[in-house]
């Protein structure tokens, strides 16, 4: 079973991302990995901090001479700004046990600062706040980032690109870009639509001066992906459930659509399904292609061979600089809560995120499917199968 595991707090010394499950003999550079991380980092309406981190990633175990080795891949991204925080988070407890600088005792609406206060009684949100945070992230882009580079060698691909940010609407275009990153990295905000992206900034603009933060969506597209992957015997591992639980996990992200996802609750079931065509040359689906792909990709927990598309929606971050209202903890009266350096918007970056997210189910069901300690195993049961899809008669 393909898993991450991460660790490690948002001003901490570091954070740790361990990917174990990934086959041997995968090719794979630390430039792989710092090429997303530097992607998460992009984004108009970002935090300070962007500019103080630049996040690298540095090899513990699972890599030798270019290629994974089968066991756990366990990497560090070393945080930058550890130095102004270290008396703030030292893992030693202090002479005396004085009161630490930064503490929190003003939780934040729309954070966690209160219910982890509560459900692991600690007096300092602190302790919550700064392993809850979005860096967290980071580490999960790092594994996502070499799920990424398996898919490669099966001519699987991902992308994202801005649909939506602080109420403006960007156009899909009629004909999207063959290299769906590429074209929208070049933008600030990661949108398709320079139209749409010129008044998205004034927002952020308008947004940052007076203290407040804007949400978005995102469009996250898997291409190339075999009929097949997932299942529809188990609810556990239909690949549509794993896939928005994933996303879901992403902070702030409130809703994740597959396909035309809420619009099918208002459209007949004509305008609905994706009728289907044969199609010989289109072998990853079994030699058919459907007329739409409004089902994004996925029909009763499986990969149908088409796009998987996804839609993620993502609230306004809940630290604003103009605070909102809360209690003080250590007296229960009324209060403004803390405001901690934060972004305008992280929408482009949970894109980015999101991507690794979707990357990491994909690989997972990808290697249940075809199984494989060595990527040459994994090609090998890959191709047999893709021959039987070429092969397979009217049965």
């Amino acid at each position: 079973m393909l898993r991450i595991t991460t660790a490690g707090e948002s001003h901490g010394q570091a954070l740790i991302s361990i990917l174990e499950g990934m086959v041997a003999g995968l090719p794979l550079l630390a430039g792989d990995v710092d090429i997303e991380l530097g992607r998460r980092q992009q984004g108009y309406g970002r935090s300070r901090r962007m500019k103080i981190e630049s996040d690298h990633i540095e090899f513990l175990s699972g890599v030798r001479a270019g290629q994974t080795l089968g066991s756990p891949i366990a990497m560090i991204i070393h945080n930058r700004d550890w130095k102004n925080w270290q008396e703030i988070m030292d893992p030693a407890p202090r002479e005396g046990d004085p009161e630490r600088k930064r503490v929190v005792t003003r939780p934040r609406p729309g954070h966690v600062d209160l219910s982890g206060m509560l459900k692991y009684d600690r007096d300092d949100a602190r302790d919550v706040l700064e392993r809850a945070s979005a860096r967290e992230t980071t580490a999960r882009v790092a594994s996502g980032a070499i799920c990424k580079r398996f898919l490669r060698e099966f001519d699987i691909t991902l992308g994202s690109h801005i649909v939506h940010l602080g109420g403006v609407d960007a156009k899909r275009p009629g004909k999207m870009p063959g290299d769906l990153n590429a074209a929208s990295d070049q933008s600030q905000l990661r949108t398709l639509d320079a139209n749409a992206e010129k008044e998205m900034i004034v927002r952020i603009d308008a947004a940052k001066a007076e203290g407040n933060t804007l949400g978005g969506i995102a469009e996250v597209i898997c291409d190339g992906v075999p009929v097949g992957l997932g299942s529809h015997v188990s609810w556990g591992r239909k690949l549509d459930g794993r896939l928005a639980a994933a996303l879901m996990s992403i902070p702030a992200v409130k809703a994740v659509e597959i396909g035309l996802g809420v619009e099918a609750a208002k459209r007949k079931g004509s305008d609905v399904h994706d009728e289907i065509d044969p199609d010989e040359k289109n072998v990853k689906a079994g030699r058919v292609r459907r007329r739409t792909n409004r089902a994004g990709g996925l029909e009763g927990g499986i990969t149908n061979g088409e796009q998987i598309v996804l839609h993620v929606s993502m609230k306004p971050i809940s630290t604003l600089m103009r605070p909102l209202g809360t209690i003080e903890m250590k007296t229960r009266e009324p209060a403004q809560a803390v405001a901690e350096r934060s972004d305008v918007t992280a929408v482009p970056a949970m894109g980015v995120i999101a991507e690794s997210m979707t990357a990491f189910i994909v690989a997972q069901a990808f290697l249940e499917k075809f199984g494989g300690d060595s990527l040459v195993e994994t090609k090998r049961n890959y191709s047999s199968y893709i021959a039987a899809l070429s092969d397979r008669k009217g049965r």
